[in-house]
């Protein structure tokens, strides 16, 4: 469940009260494990696969009882706010419209007082936060216009032209990294509350970065672009029985040559932020090192794409060298071939196993997502944000894949199916299960966290208030037991 979920009555999931709720639940729940998406700060569409740095919080998430707390805010200066109308989904229009005035109200207040660890913070971040902070003032200057469409000399960075935006903008630049400053101060507390109570927090990083972003913008040197900054070949998946036309992601695509020539360090030090940030990453579409499927940039779908080889296991071996062994989890669900295979060997890291595509025939390597054929060194799950509810996949996937679900689990009556196949995923063998929320409630279609390769209406579900019951709790922690997790 990711943190925009959480309940709150402020449009959206915070780091604030609703949170640490949340925590308790899972303790009560005799659960371990709490996994998140991107906590990055999202962009034009929503996802938190698409953020304006692979490093900045989301500012979203900061939470507002937290900061009147501090005296930066008066609690009628929010609690009458129009944050929707509707509790069970966030209205992404009505944040971007609400929130940042008061965010700067909170800024202004802040930055009168002392602010002695803010600076620490500066001084601790600035290899990222202050390109973040240049970048988001100059898209501001722009009225919110993507960095490719910037003038040349601000697309380029310029050197006079940045010193004279420094000066003259210091300012708004100061105000971008104080929403920072906020954020990691209050998701550190959450971390920390969450670890205190036995539940570590599992992360997600994207194997790519967003086209309009810091990142790029700070570092053309390491994609794959032309002498005007634009890409030449993006991000996707080849077609297949769940999209057509394949998944169009249209993100920049690595230079891996210049990446190795530098050792990784730009990769690396990208990885290494997360691990420091979450208790246990997830490494989003985890094949792609291996191999990557490359679309001529401009192309409409991403049936033109073709394979290109990646770093494989020479970027596993510089990260470990550099920086120890980590906590890490492979998404390595897709396209999968045996030099991919080798490559999650090699690397020691649990994959994942999805309990929907082993009975899905819409996918082709569904064998190995079956429960029989699992591994204890993997993650097991029903299902990811990407994939339908349970409730919801029996009403969408193929009549025979369902009723072969059915048969396999031994589901008498679909109306309780969600907690069949849950109780059938903590049976397994594997080391670490993860359940989606919503099937903890038996919820369906509607309530779908991400449907690939459309737009507009992902990214939105959220619990309704008191939906985390002791009842609930209770039924968990006896399954935890009946099952030995």
């Amino acid at each position: 469940m990711h943190l925009s979920s959480v309940p709150s009555p402020y449009g959206i999931g915070t780091m604030g009260q609703s949170a640490r709720e949340f925590v308790d639940f899972l303790k009560r729940a005799g659960q371990k494990y709490w996994q998140i998406l991107p906590v990055g700060q999202t962009s034009y569409g929503d996802s938190p696969y698409q953020s304006f740095s692979s490093f900045a919080g989301n500012p979203y998430f900061i939470d507002l009882d937290m900061l009147a707390e501090e005296g930066l805010l008066l609690p009628e200066e929010y609690k009458m706010i129009d944050w929707g109308d509707n509790a069970n989904t966030v209205d992404y229009g009505l944040l971007y419209q609400n929130r940042y005035p008061l965010l700067r109200l909170a800024v202004k207040r802040f930055l009168a007082g002392e602010h002695k660890e803010f600076m620490m913070f500066c001084d601790e971040q600035e290899q990222w936060l202050d390109d973040y902070a240049l970048f988001m003032t100059i898209k501001g200057m722009n009225g919110g216009a993507s960095w490719l469409d910037w003038k040349e000399e601000e697309r380029k960075r310029n050197y006079v032209t940045m010193e004279e935006i420094r000066t003259t903008q210091k300012d708004e630049i100061l105000f971008w990294k104080v929403l920072q400053f906020f954020f990691y101060e209050q998701w550190n507390a959450l971390r920390a509350y969450a670890n205190e109570n036995g539940v570590s927090i599992i992360g997600d990083l994207p194997i790519y970065v967003a086209l309009d972003s810091a990142d790029i913008w700070a570092n053309p040197q390491y994609f794959q672009l032309d002498e005007e900054l634009r890409p030449v070949q993006v991000a996707g998946c080849p077609p297949d029985g769940f999209a057509e036309g394949g998944q169009l992601w249209g993100n920049p695509l690595f230079d891996w040559a210049a990446l190795e020539e530098d050792n990784f360090s730009w990769c690396i030090n990208r990885i290494g932020h997360s691990c420091r940030v979450y208790n246990v990453l997830r490494l989003d579409h985890f094949r792609g090192f291996e191999s990557y499927y490359a679309i001529p940039y401009g192309d409409k779908d991403a049936k033109g794409g073709h394979w290109e080889k990646g770093p494989g296991d020479k970027l596993f071996l510089a990260l470990q060298k550099q920086l120890g062994k980590q906590k890490i989890i492979a998404e390595d669900l897709g396209f999968l071939t045996e030099p991919v295979r080798e490559m999650l060997k090699n690397s020691g890291f649990p994959g994942m196993k999805v309990f929907e595509l082993g009975f899905d025939s819409r996918d082709g390597n569904g064998s190995e997502y079956l429960p029989h054929n699992f591994i204890r060194n993997c993650v097991a799950y029903t299902g990811t944000h990407d994939n339908d509810t349970i409730q919801g996949w029996f009403l969408t996937a193929p009549k025979d894949d369902v009723d072969y679900a059915c048969a396999y689990f031994g589901i008498k009556d679909r109306r309780d199916g969600h907690w069949d196949m849950m109780k059938a995923l903590w049976a397994t063998v594997a080391d670490l299960t993860i359940v989606q929320a919503q099937d903890l409630f038996g919820l369906g279609s509607e309530s779908r966290m991400n449907q690939p390769s459309t737009f507009g209406n992902n990214w939105q579900w959220r619990v309704l208030p008191g939906s985390f019951t002791e009842d609930l709790a209770t039924q968990l922690r006896s399954y935890m037991k009946l099952y030995a997790r």
